[in-house]
Parts: structure tokens; C-alpha cells; sequence
């Protein structure tokens, strides 16, 4: 992967952000592999039948993040801050849309075999970690990026705790109070 953290590729991300277009054909193959794989890794996550493909969302993501003037894109440190949150937002408005009336409300879909498995997460979970994040980034944005990168991009501990500058212990002793913090919010919805 090349090199997103030199000056270079800074002016390249404030230039694409800024409506120049061979930037943001400069911009894409240094990001994408990168994009991608943190989207799959998302997507692992889901329970399979998702209609949603990490290719369409790191492709949404960058077009949120591109079309986003003024958001101070930085470093590649903000780039993938902004691109972790990008993911977050689609896949809490395709939870919010999928709960309104018009494509069935509480239902969900399932897939009749030997067994019966739900193809995707109900909506509503994804709406209560959304809730339980924005009360989380009121009271400790740490350890709501801590979330956003390790939920959303699919980042590991000893990733996250480079890109937010701690020791793997002190990242690591976060994610156990995250857990049990966002298990006790969610149990009460």
C-alpha cells in the first residue's frame, strides 16, 4: 500500500475534498485497498444474506467523504476517523430504513432450510448501538473512536492503539470497559 501518511497524499485528500477530480482519481488507489478492507471486515460482522456489499459501502463512504467540504481531512489518521464513522452512518440509515413501515417494519427476513437463520441483524440493534454510541462520544470520545474503529472498520487492538497513539494495554483495558459499558446500555433497551 502506498505510503497516506506524507504531505502528498494530504494535499491530494484536501484537493479531492475540494471538488478537484484527477486528485480524486489520485486519491482512490491509495485509499481503496485499505477502504476495502476494512468494509469487509465490517461486513464479517453481519449475518449473511446482506444485500449490501463492501464494495458499495467503502464506494459510499468515499463519496461522503469527498463530498464533505470543510471536513478537515488532515492525515491519514482523520481520513480513516472520517471513513470509520462514514461506514457507521450507512449502516445506520439502511438499519433505520429497513424498520420503517414501507419495508416491514419489525419484520425480518428469514430463510427457511433445515433450520431457520435471520439473514441480517434486526434493525433495531443496530439503531440501539447507534444510541449507545452518540451517549458514549457526549461522555468519552476515546473510547467512542476506540468503538467506531475496532465495530465499524474492523480494526484489531494493537491497530487501534497505533492509529489513536496508546499502548496496547491502556487500549486494550478501554475495550473491556467499552464491552461491558455497551452491554449494560443495550440490556436496558
Amino acid at each position: 500500500m502506498a505510503d497516506t501518511t506524507n504531505p502528498r497524499v494530504t494535499q491530494i485528500i484536501q484537493a479531492a475534498q475540494g471538488g478537484d477530480q484527477e486528485a480524486a482519481a489520485l486519491l482512490l488507489p491509495l485509499v481503496y485497498a485499505e477502504l476495502r478492507k476494512l468494509a469487509h471486515a465490517r461486513m464479517k460482522h453481519q449475518a449473511p444474506g446482506q444485500t449490501l456489499q463492501p464494495t458499495a459501502l467503502v464506494h459510499e463512504a468515499y463519496l461522503r467523504l469527498l463530498g464533505k467540504k470543510g471536513l478537515p481531512l488532515e492525515s491519514r489518521k482523520h481520513f480513516f476517523f472520517a471513513a470509520a464513522r462514514a461506514m457507521r452512518d450507512i449502516l445506520v440509515e439502511r438499519a433505520r430504513s429497513k424498520a420503517g413501515p414501507k419495508r416491514g417494519g419489525g419484520r425480518q427476513r428469514v430463510e427457511l432450510t433445515d433450520g431457520i437463520a435471520l439473514s441480517e441483524p434486526p434493525p433495531g440493534e443496530v439503531l440501539a448501538l447507534h444510541e449507545a454510541l452518540k451517549e458514549l462520544e457526549k461522555e468519552d470520545p476515546l473510547k467512542a473512536q476506540i468503538v467506531n474503529l475496532r465495530y465499524f472498520t474492523g480494526m484489531n487492538m494493537d491497530e487501534i492503539a497505533k492509529v489513536l497513539g496508546l499502548s496496547v494495554r491502556t487500549a486494550q483495558r478501554h475495550w473491556r470497559f467499552i464491552k461491558a459499558w455497551l452491554k449494560s446500555r443495550m440490556s436496558e433497551e
